[in-house]
């Protein structure tokens, strides 16, 4: 979330480590987003995250595993 910050389109390479594994996610994604009232102030927070593209890639050291990734499953975590 942090990569997407205020931008309403994100095209880039995202890279997470838990312990020996890297997940690397490759994204172009339109941002939507929607107004929240916040204490008199109105922030647009992320409503939805649409997908134009993407592939995930899951490695432990050089060897690329196989994985499930769903984006309609990350996309319901993370916001």
């Amino acid at each position: 979330m942090d990569a997407v910050g205020r931008k309403e389109y994100y095209s880039g390479v995202v890279v997470s480590y838990a312990e020996e594994v890297e997940c690397k996610l490759v994204c172009t994604l339109i941002v939507e987003r929607e107004a929240k009232a916040s204490e008199g102030h109105r922030l647009p927070e992320i409503a939805r995250l649409i997908p134009v593209w993407w592939e995930c890639h899951t490695y432990q050291g050089e060897e690329e595993i196989l994985n499930d990734f769903s984006f309609r499953e990350f996309a319901s975590i993370i916001l």
